[in-house]
C-alpha cells in the first residue's frame, strides 16, 4: 500500500481524490481515486487490459489496496485470498489464456462465501461450524471464473443467506458504504458493499428470495436475478423441492451485468432456453408495462419508495412505453407459505448440518432468525406437501396472468427504504424480526418461486429523500428467458437518468 493511501487511512479518508474511509456514521465510505482502476466499470477495465494500456496484475494490486482501505469500516470480506496472493500471477494467467480468455479477463472480483472455491473454506455466514477448505470449485464458480476475472477472495453474507440484512449476533455487521449506519441489504451484502464502494467493479451474488436485488437496491447497484436455468444450477438450489436460487453479479453499470451474462453463456448455455448473447444498448420495441406499486402481500409501500417508482414510470412513458397500474393477483396464502418454505430451509440446514457442512456442526449456535424459522416450520411440517403445491401454483398463476397482459412489470424492490443497522439484526426477538422482514421484503420472492428474471436498478432521487441519503431501487420483471428486454430497458433508463455516484455524494 502506498504511503499516500496509508496516510489517507490515518486521516479517516478525508482526502476525497485518494478515496475515503470515513468512520461509521460520518458519510460515504469509498475507495475511488486516481489509480489503475479509476472510475471504470468492468467492461472498461477489460478493454484497457486487451489494449495493453494496463496489466491484470496492476488492476489486482489496485483492487487489493482499495479493499484494504475500506474493509476496516465495511467488514465485507469473509476470506481474503489476496493476503497470500501475488498480483503478478494475474499477468501470467492473462498471458497464458490470451487466446481463449474470457471477455472480462483481468477484472478483479470476489465470490460470495456460500459458493465453493477449491482450497478455500466456505462459511455460509454461520457460527454453527468451522468451515474447512472446499475440495473443488462449485460448478457456478467454474462458470464465473470462465469470464477471465481475477479472483481475490470471498464476501460475507448473513447466516445461510436467510436475512435481508448482512448482520450477526456476535460479530460486526457489513456496513452500507453510502452511510455506514445503514444496512447494505442481504444476503449478498458483502459483495454489494465492495462494489458500491469502488473496491472492485463487479462481484458474485446469488438470490433465493431477493438476495441480489435487495443489496443492489440498498447500495445503488445493478442486480439481475436470472431466469431459473439461465446459468448453471446452484448446488444448494438444485437439491430443493423448489429451486429458488439464482446466481449472478452485482455491478455499477448495466453493461457489466450484460457482459457477464454473455460471457457466462460462452461457458455453458441451457439448450432449453433462448440464447441471450450480448445485449449492448436500449431496444426499439415499445412495451406494455404493468405498474405494481402495492405489495401483493399487503405490506405498505412508503412515500419515498412510491415516489421513486413513480418517477421511473414517468421516464418509461417518456420513452414511449405504455404504463398502467396493475394489482398482482397473488393468493393471500402466498406469504405464509413462503415463510413456511423459508423455515423448511432453516430446518434442513440445522438437521443436515453435520452431514453437509461439518461433523461438529452445532445447531444451538445458529442465530435467532434461523432458530425461529426452524421452529416455525416444525409447527407446520405436516402441511409441507400442501404449501409446496400452493406456492408453485400461486406464483405461476399470478405471474402468468400478469405476463399475458404486459411485457414487463415495474415495482419497488422493497416496501420501504433501507433501514439502519440493528432493525433487522438476528438479535431482535424472532416474531418482531419476522414482522419487520414481512413489512420490508414484499416484492421479490415471487420471482424466486416462479423462476422468472428480475432486475433491480438504482432509482432517481425521491421526495422525500430516503434517510441518510442511502439509495433506493426499482425492479423490472419479465417472462421466463427474457433477460434481453430487462437489459434493454435498463440501458435506456441508465442513459436517461444516470445513477448517483458515491464519490459525488
Amino acid at each position: 500500500m502506498t504511503d499516500d493511501v496509508t496516510e489517507d487511512r490515518k486521516n479517516g479518508g478525508t482526502t476525497r481524490e485518494r478515496g475515503t474511509a470515513a468512520p461509521a456514521g460520518r458519510g460515504p465510505v469509498h475507495a475511488f481515486r486516481d489509480d489503475a482502476l479509476g472510475a471504470h466499470d468492468a467492461v472498461g477495465l477489460a478493454a484497457l487490459v486487451r489494449a495493453g494500456e494496463v496489466g491484470a496484475g496492476e488492476l489486482a494490486r489496485a483492487a487489493v489496496e482499495r479493499i484494504r482501505l475500506v474493509e476496516p469500516e465495511l467488514h465485507a470480506v469473509a476470506v481474503p485470498a489476496y493476503d497470500t496472493y501475488d498480483p503478478d500471477e494475474a499477468d501470467k494467467a492473462y498471458e497464458a489464456d490470451r487466446a481463449t480468455g474470457g471477455p472480462l479477463a483481468g477484472v478483479p472480483t470476489l465470490l460470495k462465501d456460500n459458493t465453493d472455491y477449491g482450497g478455500l473454506p466456505t462459511g455460509h455466514g454461520s457460527a454453527a461450524f468451522t468451515p474447512h477448505a472446499a475440495p473443488r470449485h462449485a460448478p457456478f464458480t467454474r462458470q464465473f471464473l470462465s469470464t477471465g476475472m481475477t479472483f481475490l477472495g470471498k464476501t460475507r453474507l448473513p447466516e445461510f443467506g436467510f436475512n435481508a440484512s448482512t448482520e450477526y449476533e456476535n460479530d460486526e455487521p457489513v456496513r452500507n458504504p453510502w452511510h455506514p449506519s445503514y444496512s447494505p441489504g442481504g444476503s449478498s451484502g458483502g459483495s454489494a458493499a465492495l462494489v458500491a464502494s469502488g473496491a472492485v467493479p463487479i462481484a458474485h451474488a446469488n438470490d433465493g428470495g431477493g438476495s441480489i436485488r435487495i443489496p443492489a437496491a440498498c447500495c445503488g447497484l445493478v442486480g439481475l436475478k436470472p431466469t431459473r436455468g439461465r446459468v448453471v444450477a446452484n448446488e444448494t438450489g438444485r437439491r430443493l423441492p423448489i429451486d429458488m436460487v439464482g446466481d449472478g453479479v452485482l455491478s455499477r453499470s448495466v453493461r457489466d451485468t450484460a457482459a457477464f451474462l454473455a460471457a457466462a453463456e460462452r461457458h455453458w448455455r441451457n439448450p432449453r432456453m433462448p440464447p441471450l448473447g450480448l445485449v449492448e444498448g436500449p431496444g426499439t420495441r415499445r412495451l406494455r408495462i404493468g405498474l405494481v406499486a402495492e405489495s401483493p402481500t399487503g405490506a405498505a409501500t412508503d412515500a419515498a419508495t412510491r415516489a421513486a417508482v413513480a418517477a421511473v414510470a414517468l421516464a418509461l412513458e417518456g420513452q414511449g412505453h405504455a404504463v398502467e397500474p396493475y394489482a398482482l393477483p397473488l393468493d393471500g396464502r402466498f406469504e405464509q407459505d413462503f415463510i413456511s418454505y423459508w423455515g423448511m430451509l432453516a430446518f434442513l440446514a440445522g438437521a443436515g448440518g453435520r452431514f453437509v457442512y461439518d461433523r461438529h456442526f452445532d445447531g444451538r449456535r445458529m442465530d435467532g432468525l434461523s432458530k425461529g424459522l426452524r421452529a416455525t416450520y416444525l409447527r407446520r411440517m405436516h402441511t409441507t406437501p400442501a404449501f409446496l403445491r400452493r406456492l408453485r401454483r400461486a406464483a405461476d398463476e399470478a405471474y402468468d396472468a400478469a405476463l399475458t397482459r404486459y411485457d414487463v412489470l415495474l415495482s419497488p424492490v422493497l416496501a420501504h427504504t433501507t433501514p439502519r443497522l440493528g432493525h433487522l439484526s438476528p438479535n431482535v426477538p424472532y416474531e418482531e424480526l419476522l414482522n419487520r422482514l414481512r413489512a420490508y421484503v414484499a416484492f421479490t420472492p415471487i420471482n424466486n418461486i416462479n423462476g422468472s428474471p428480475a432486475i433491480s436498478l438504482p432509482a432517481p432521487a425521491a421526495d422525500p429523500a430516503p434517510a441518510g441519503g442511502v439509495p433506493a431501487g426499482v425492479m423490472l420483471s419479465a417472462a421466463h428467458g427474457d433477460e434481453r428486454t430487462l437489459l434493454e430497458l435498463a440501458f435506456a433508463l441508465e442513459a436517461d437518468r444516470p445513477w448517483r455516484r458515491i464519490q459525488d455524494a
